[in-house]
C-alpha cells in the first residue's frame, strides 16, 4: 500500500518551502517614534553622571532613562567610553533626562529642524555668509566690516 501519494506530498513540500524561506529574510531594524523636543548628538559615558555631548562636559539627572537600540533599558555604565549617536531630551533643570542609542536607520531619519550632520542642534553666533573674492573687485566694492 502506497500511503504518501503525491497529492499529499505537494502541499508538504510546499509549507517546508514556505517557512525556510521566512527564515533566510534579515529583520529590519524598527525605528521609533522620538519627542517633538528630542534632539540629536554624540555621547561619551565617562563616569555616570558625566558625560560627554557633542564634545562637551554634561551630566545625566537622578532618574535617567537611557534605551539601546532595542528600546531595552540600560545603566549608564554599560555604555562606559562608547562613542553612541543618540537622541535625547533635557528635564527642566537641563541635565539628560531621557536618551535613546540609535540604530543604523533611526540615524539615517533626519530629525525635524536638522540641517545636517550629528551637531546639527549647536548654531553658531556668527553665522554670515562667507564672502568670497576673486582678486579683481574694486576697492569701494570690497565688503565693510565693523571696527
Amino acid at each position: 500500500m502506497n500511503r504518501w501519494t503525491s497529492s499529499r506530498l505537494v502541499p508538504l513540500a510546499a509549507l517546508l518551502i514556505s517557512t525556510a524561506s521566512a527564515q533566510t529574510e534579515e529583520p529590519k531594524p524598527n525605528t521609533r517614534q522620538f519627542p517633538q523636543n528630542a534632539k540629536r548628538g554624540e555621547l561619551v559615558v565617562l563616569a555616570a553622571p558625566d558625560i560627554a555631548l557633542d564634545s562637551k562636559p554634561d551630566r545625566l539627572s537622578p532618574g535617567v532613562r537611557i534605551r539601546d537600540i532595542n528600546n531595552n533599558l540600560v545603566l549608564s555604565g554599560t555604555l562606559a567610553n562608547q562613542n553612541l549617536v543618540v537622541n535625547y531630551v533635557r528635564d527642566n533643570t537641563g541635565l539628560v533626562q531621557n536618551v535613546w542609542v540609535l540604530n543604523s536607520e533611526e540615524i539615517k531619519q533626519k530629525m525635524p529642524g536638522q540641517r545636517g550632520g550629528i551637531l546639527s542642534n549647536i548654531r553658531s553666533m556668527f553665522e554670515t555668509p562667507v564672502v568670497k573674492d576673486d582678486g579683481n573687485t574694486p576697492f569701494n566694492q570690497l565688503p565693510k566690516y565693523k571696527q
